[in-house]
């Protein structure tokens, strides 16, 4: 099965909510000429990654404006869209929350980021998600984590069990650690045998510069796409039976022995 993914690498404004949804409307418009089969958007791009106390002021109650934005999107267009995360307000906290839909306009997968970057104080005003997500996008099992997520390869595993063939890593990473970003990518992918499209946000994010690049990696490890810098959209098509094919050359996942490990 071949499927056209279309990253949206785009320059977040922070604390800018109007200019954003207004540039995110623009940039889905423009992506629909790379005729994709699933569109993917950056991390918080309708607040930017902005840690503070007035957050709770600009996040999307109940993620409404941007569930109506998207899902109006999906169906008019008749395209899966992996809505990268926003800001959300809800019952007097902000969750860091994934939103994707399938062609149709249906809400298929809801996620919020566990993992809060310390160092930047976003545990302390972001509240955790407590529960992975599963959802197809035309028959293909997918999931989503976060940015740090990744860092975590016991939420990645989760996330890939039982049987997830693509993983989706909205993103706003700083350029300081750009081989980081690359490195993790790489070894979930080959890890868990699955294909990870990583979509990062760009431009100066707060204080931070972050750093783009972002890429698609197959299961063998393999950089099939990597993005520059700058705001832009870029399309690969790939081709799901390598992860059938790889999974069965070396079954991890038969091979595993979690009773053994005690995390």
């Amino acid at each position: 099965m071949k499927k056209r993914l279309t990253l949206i690498q785009m320059d977040v404004h922070v604390n800018d909510v109007e200019y954003n949804y207004n540039r995110v409307q623009e940039l889905l418009n423009q992506s629909l000429s790379e005729s994709p089969d699933i569109i993917v958007l950056p991390e918080t791009w309708n607040t930017g990654f902005y840690p503070s106390t007035e957050l709770i002021n600009i996040a999307d109650n109940n993620g409404e404006r941007t569930k109506a934005l998207l899902s109006a999107f999906s169906k008019e267009h008749n395209v899966n869209i992996v809505g990268g995360s926003v800001a959300v307000g809800k019952d007097n906290l902000v969750f860091n929350t994934s939103y994707v839909y399938n062609r149709s306009g249906e809400l298929v997968g809801e996620y919020s980021k566990m993992h809060g970057f310390s160092p930047a104080k976003e545990d302390k005003y972001f509240a955790s998600g407590t529960h992975t997500t599963h959802f197809k996008l035309d028959g293909i099992p997918c999931s989503t984590v976060i940015c740090y997520d990744i860092r975590f390869p016991e939420l990645v595993r989760m996330a890939a069990l039982p049987d997830t063939e693509l993983l989706f890593v909205p993103a706003q990473w700083p350029t300081m650690r750009l081989r980081h970003w690359q490195v993790l990518n790489e070894v979930r992918a080959i890890e868990n045998q699955l294909f990870v499209c990583a979509v990062n946000g760009c431009g100066t994010v707060g204080r931070v510069q972050s750093t783009g690049h972002s890429a698609v990696y197959d299961p063998w490890g393999t950089n099939l796409l990597e993005m520059d810098t700058n705001e832009g959209i870029a399309s690969i098509d790939i081709n799901l039976t390598v992860v059938e094919d790889i999974r069965k050359k070396i079954n991890i996942f038969r091979d595993r022995k979690p009773e053994l490990y005690n995390l």
